[in-house]
């Protein structure tokens, strides 16, 4: 039993040399520092490492992104909602026309909206071979669509020409007009969404392009305006003029395709590229000043026929526009076109 409790003792007390005292102290911290630094992070090290490590990640996803947006856009040619809002956020090219891009974000924005619209009006099944065949003419329309809106803004720079905020508005204003009266622009961007698929953004965007393309298609064709010219002082010579017999004349004469046209009645706000409503402001056998469509498919001449308090009656010479669609397809001829998706 002594033994026994010899034993406990000694284990109870502790070695002189592990007795912390005032001049031990010291050296008792210092033990028991080194003790703990084996599990403190060299901190110089660990810094360096972890941006070095944090940049190698970085770049790496940076890269795999880069890739499979690259695979998903050009390769597999995605057009999802979600591909759609990345390429409005990303700019990247669909095209090159000219040395001028025609972005992605633009080509699936018209090709989502023509798919919209026919899977809401015409029921549209992509599974079948008809629809399939539909994809593929979509597909081809909105390159083509994009393309000529990326040669317009190439040449619109060129020409110094624009469109300011105040011809968009009036234009839209002008589109909200009825037999009813201006619909309100609420109901209009509700319209517009239901039947094209179109944000009030996307819409304005789109109108926007349509009238830089012909500022630029009218300010291109010196020709048609000459032909346009000649013709109103011919008419102005003899107000009772047969359209048709002129209109074929200068076909002859200038190898340009003037043509002869008779509205039949028409509301007068008939969307017509204006054609009706400047027509209504005409008195009966009057004809009117040179007139350039809206639509952007030439000059115009218009007589007023016959009038009554809704609908009006008219015949025309258009003098249509070349000039732009010749320059483009010269351009192609000349493989100045580079689309980046195969179609």
């Amino acid at each position: 039993m002594k033994k026994l409790l010899r034993k406990l003792r000694k284990k109870d007390e502790l070695p002189s040399s592990s007795r912390i005292t005032t001049e031990t102290v010291i050296q008792h911290r210092e033990k028991i520092l080194s003790g703990g630094r084996r599990f403190k992070h060299p901190t110089q090290y660990t810094k360096n490492k972890l941006v070095y490590n944090a940049i190698l990640i970085s770049l790496s996803a940076l890269f795999i992104t880069i890739i499979i947006g690259w695979q998903q856009l050009y390769i597999a040619q995605n057009t999802s909602d979600f591909m759609y809002r990345v390429t409005k956020v990303i700019p990247v090219p669909v095209a090159v026309v000219d040395g001028q891009y025609a972005m992605y974000s633009d080509y699936l924005m018209l090709y989502r909206n023509s798919v919209y619209f026919y899977e809401k009006q015409h029921q549209l099944n992509y599974k079948s071979d008809d629809g399939k065949r539909q994809i593929e003419y979509i597909k081809q329309q909105s390159m083509e669509s994009v393309i000529t809106d990326a040669y317009v803004l190439k040449l619109s720079k060129s020409l110094n020409i624009s469109v300011s905020d105040k011809e968009l508005e009036a234009l839209l204003k002008e589109q909200r007009q009825s037999s009813n009266g201006e619909i309100s622009q609420q109901t209009y961007d509700a319209s517009t969404l239901d039947l094209l698929g179109w944000s009030p953004t996307e819409y304005r965007y789109y109108i926007k392009n349509g009238m830089l393309r012909r500022k630029v298609a009218y300010a291109m064709d010196k020709d048609a305006l000459k032909i346009t010219n000649s013709l109103e002082e011919e008419i102005n010579k003899d107000q009772k003029i047969d359209f048709n017999k002129l209109a074929s004349t200068y076909t002859d004469k200038e190898k340009n395709k003037v043509l002869f046209g008779n509205s039949g009645w028409v509301p007068r706000n008939n969307l017509d590229g204006g054609l009706a409503v400047e027509a209504s402001k005409l008195k009966k056998l009057e004809v009117s000043k040179i007139v350039k469509s809206t639509t952007g498919n030439g000059y115009y001449i218009v007589r007023l026929l016959d009038i009554n308090k809704d609908n009006v009656k008219y015949e025309y010479i258009n003098i249509p526009l070349t000039a732009f669609s010749k320059s483009l397809d010269k351009i192609i001829s000349e493989d100045k076109v580079q689309k980046y998706i195969s179609i």
